[in-house]
């Protein structure tokens, strides 16, 4: 029998909307400091303090910093999916405004804080990477399920493999983006970034795909 993974403990979500808006106050301290200073210098203490409440508050919340990280973690994976999904939304409905929504909106999302989401996945080991699958797998579906009315724009001869193959390139440039040394940074380098990544994407698209011999 195949043993459940480990999991870590979840933390005491807030049932009050006061309860609600002090653990956004401490998650966004915690974020605050962590993308400034790193993981390793991010203390119960120092968060505590940035957020304006005792340090008892954030104990009574969660267990130790482990257990503060892994909110963290989850916070601002569930923000990429939330600001995916609305670009998606209120893209131009065609198979070019889709990608080109989905280029801008990963790129933009990934650089949320870029310093600290590779550190967030190094740092948490094979949960947090676990997690992580799991919104590249929910992104992934969001932009199928955007395109899939605007796939007879698509000339290769598996448009849904196709489709499948593009949104996998510009998910890993963006990831790739993020975590390399020499990132493209400020908003005009994401956007003429975003804009060839799209612009790749729908050529890829919009092109018949190569012959084939009958052995290949």
């Amino acid at each position: 029998m195949t043993e459940e993974p480990e999991r870590p403990a979840s933390y005491r979500e807030p049932q009050q909307a006061r309860s609600a808006a002090t653990l956004a106050r401490v998650l966004r301290a915690a974020e605050e400091i962590a993308a400034a200073s790193g993981l390793e210098e991010m203390t119960i203490t120092g968060v505590a303090q940035r957020a304006g409440v005792s340090v008892g508050t954030i104990y009574r919340r969660f267990e130790d910093k482990e257990q503060l990280i892994t909110a963290l973690t989850e916070r601002m994976l569930e923000r990429r999916e939330e600001y995916v999904a609305e670009q998606l939304r209120t893209a131009e409905p065609s198979l070019p405004g889709v990608m080109d929504a989905y280029a801008h909106a990963l790129l933009q999302s990934f650089a949320d804080s870029s310093s600290l989401f590779p550190e967030l996945l190094r740092m948490r080991g094979t949960r947090s990477l676990d997690r992580g699958a799991r919104t590249i797998t929910e992104l992934h579906r969001l932009l199928l399920e955007a395109a899939a009315p605007y796939t007879d724009q698509i000339r290769r001869s598996q448009p849904q493999q196709a489709l499948d193959t593009a949104a996998r390139a510009v998910l890993g440039a963006c990831f790739h983006n993020s975590v390399r040394p020499d990132p493209a940074t400020g908003e005009v380098a994401r956007r003429r970034y975003a804009d060839e990544l799209s612009d790749m994407a729908i050529a890829y698209l919009s092109t018949p795909g190569r012959r084939r011999s009958a052995d290949t």
